[in-house]
């Protein structure tokens, strides 16, 4: 049977779909589930027993549990939100190839969570019959100081991570989220960035090997995968291509001390002069220093923060922002000196070092009870004058909740060519722009509202921001700037988000989608799209490709 439902325009489960048809077929059949597991038995070396714990229908006491834990963004975790058939939490790489040669049979289409931190859900919920392949459970993670290099299973989250490494060394780090609970599998794969990308670039930038399970059940290593494919997963994002279930890394060499410091600036006359210094230098400056701007309103004022993390010592730094931002007036007592773990525990929580927290609380992956969100994103390529400053300002006090983060490039981002990996954004941006606004009131009202206040913003700063395309950040999912049907306009459909994700590095990953994965399997509304048969012919990057495979 097929239930259609009205819905209103903004509401949680799958937003922006005035009619939304729901598959209920088999929802609460136990041969959904019984048919599942013997076929999982049947493609594992694993015993029913076993494998009955990694299993879970509608009907398991414990679904919603393992459903609701990691669905980060309350928006999709309304009675309203369409419900996976089944979840699989694979314990081992054979369970997670056996799952997609399973979900294949079961006519499922396959949704990959590692952390759930998706912004719109797009990792656990699907308007067709679907699985979730909850990869939490496939976390192992092995540091090899020696060689330099760290093993991290996709469930891993980079609080995990960074905990395992400092366990082996003070003097090594990585370069990805500050978040601890972000799940790496999707991270990685997306093109994930942290507080050091100036020094090291991206995650992907310091990946050296990966496995894969493609959509035959193949268990591939970077040799076996070939060159195209570990090119595409490197920011391309996995869930297209396949299952990633494991990244290599390079460790990174940090000083047995950093600098941190935070600085506040309410809105008066001097504020945009003060925003104009961090401008000036931020994507320019040694690249050992990363500095945040967040703007965002306070009461009927603005309040702009300054987060620093500087890979030296405090008098390095007070005496370079001396020279370069002097209207940043940072002193010495502004700044700690901590280990690189401290600084990891301060870019999570300021409070934490006063408060005494041990770096242990990085493995905590208690929920994220941060309610509901939505985010967008953009790129900076030129100065923005004083003017379109107070302009933007006034925007965000306007508004009231919706606020915006700046991330600067340059450094190491400038030296790594834009189609290295899928990312292109590299050289001649000069910040990332990540629009943000949470809120609690689980209203229809409410989700219009915000939303609509994110949007307004958006669209103020469209004369400041990059054009032709208007770039996105991959990792901050936002199904506003197109959704695929994956019907005959796919390709077309596709381009339209892919590009501003992509870039020209868009139809590569088109080839290489179509080349690994024809059926079109590992798919979802903001996926690559596979280029058809029927259209190849007007596609000469298709036929310049064929044989690659």
């Amino acid at each position: 049977m097929t239930m259609t439902m009205k819905v209103a325009n903004c509401i949680g489960g799958y937003v922006l779909l005035t009619v939304l048809t729901l598959s209920v077929v088999k929802a609460r059949d136990p041969a959904v589930h019984d048919n599942f597991l013997k076929c999982l038995k049947q493609n594992t070396e694993t015993a029913s027993e076993e494998l009955s714990k990694i299993v879970f229908a509608q009907n398991n006491p414990s679904f919603t549990t393992v459903l609701q834990n990691l669905a980060r963004n309350k928006r999709f975790k309304t009675p309203m939100t369409p419900k996976p058939l089944l979840i699989v939490t694979p314990l081992v790489e054979s369970h997670v190839q056996g799952a997609v040669m399973c979900a294949k049979t079961a006519k499922l289409q396959m949704r990959i969570r590692s952390g759930g931190h998706d912004y719109e859900g797009i990792s656990y919920v699907s308007k067709e019959p679907f699985m979730i392949l909850d990869m939490s459970k496939l976390n192992a993670i092995t540091i090899d100081v020696k060689e330099e290099v760290a093993v991290v299973q996709a469930g891993a989250t980079t609080g995990e991570l960074y905990y395992r490494i400092w366990e082996k060394s003070k003097v090594h780090g990585f370069s990805a989220a500050v978040c601890p609970t972000v799940g790496l599998g999707g991270h990685i794969s997306g093109g994930g960035y942290g507080n050091m990308l100036r020094s090291f670039g991206l995650t992907v930038d310091n990946v050296i090997d990966a496995k894969i399970v493609d959509v035959k059940g193949n268990l591939l290593d970077k040799k076996g995968m070939g060159e195209d494919l570990f090119w595409a997963i490197r920011g391309g994002g996995g869930a297209s291509f396949g299952v990633v279930v494991s990244f290599t890394i390079k460790l990174l060499p940090v000083p047995e001390k950093v600098t941190i410091f935070r600085t506040e600036k309410s809105w008066d006359d001097k504020t945009a002069d003060f925003v104009l210094g961090w401008q000036k230098i931020a994507s320019v400056t040694d690249k050992r220093l990363f500095m945040r701007l967040v703007l965002q309103a306070e009461g009927k004022t603005l309040k702009a923060t300054i987060v620093a993390l500087f890979l030296g010592g405090a008098d390095e730094v007070v005496s370079l922002m001396g020279k370069e931002f002097p209207v940043l007036g940072l002193k010495k007592e502004n700044c700690s000196e901590v280990s690189w773990i401290e600084s990891v525990l301060w870019w999570n929580d300021p409070k934490s070092l006063e408060n005494g927290e041990k770096a242990e609380i990085l493995l905590d992956r208690k929920p994220n009870n941060s309610g509901f969100l939505k985010r967008k994103s953009d790129f900076i390529k030129k100065s923005i004058s004083k003017e379109g400053w107070e302009t933007i300002f006034e925007s965000i006090v306007e508004l009231g909740k919706t606020g915006i983060i700046l991330n600067p490039y340059g450094g190491r981002m400038d030296e790594i060519a834009p189609d290295a990996t899928p990312f292109p954004h590299r050289k001649g941006n000069m910040f990332k722009v990540q629009y943000t606004v949470n809120w609690v009131d689980p209203s229809v009202e409410a989700d219009r509202n915000y939303t609509k206040q994110v949007k307004k913003l958006f669209n103020v700063m469209t004369p400041y921001v990059s054009k032709n395309p208007r770039g996105a950040f991959f990792c901050y999912r936002d199904i506003d700037i197109g959704l695929n049907s994956f019907g005959q306009n796919s390709y077309k459909e596709g381009k339209v988000y892919g590009t501003k994700y992509f870039k020209s590095n868009f139809d590569r990953l088109v080839k290489i989608k179509t080349a690994v994965d024809p059926q079109n399997f590992f798919r979802n509304e903001q996926s690559i799209p596979v280029l058809s048969a029927a259209n190849a012919s007007t596609h000469s990057f298709y036929i310049s490709f064929q044989g690659k495979f």
